[in-house]
């Protein structure tokens, strides 16, 4: 840090929201190595996205519940497995609703310092967007929210 300057950021607790796709790897990376830098408590979260389980057939959408709970169940365990890669201990968290309003909602809960999430970047004039549920995240979130974009060729 150049000289005069002080940091006042401190980061005690990041939650990293995953939806368990390849687009969100580097964000969990980013996050894992900012939390191992400040030595925080890393909270993974996983949303069942209830508008998703409710505009499936009331026939098989039990199935879609435990489907999505199970594929959220994955997605922590390999959040906590690049965590003990760094030695960052992550507490994993699935919950149901609409997942912008319960990524805000569980940050607000545990006193978050800051969220991270990952973003699908697109080109072309116009065209750049940060993802549906990134862009409510940023615009909702009560703390800062590092967005994170996959790189083109799915590189760090």
């Amino acid at each position: 840090m150049p000289a005069g300057c002080q940091s006042s950021v401190v980061f005690d607790t990041i939650v990293i929201a995953t939806d368990g796709s390849a687009s969100v790897t580097r964000a969990v990376d980013v996050a894992l190595d900012l939390a191992s830098t400040f030595d925080a408590a890393v909270h993974a979260l996983y949303v069942v996205d209830s508008g998703e389980v409710d505009s499936s057939p009331e026939a098989v959408r039990e199935q879609m519940r435990n489907a999505l709970q199970q594929r959220g169940g994955a997605a922590i365990v390999e959040v906590q497995r690049r965590g003990s890669d760094r030695d960052c201990d992550v507490t994993g968290v699935v919950r149901e609703g609409r997942p912008a309003d319960e990524i805000s909602e569980y940050a607000r809960e545990i006193d978050a310092d800051a969220v991270a999430v990952g973003t699908r970047g697109r080109h072309g004039e116009n065209r750049f967007l940060i993802g549906s549920v990134a862009e409510r995240v940023v615009r909702s979130c009560p703390v800062p929210v590092l967005t994170v974009r996959q790189l083109e060729d799915g590189g760090e």
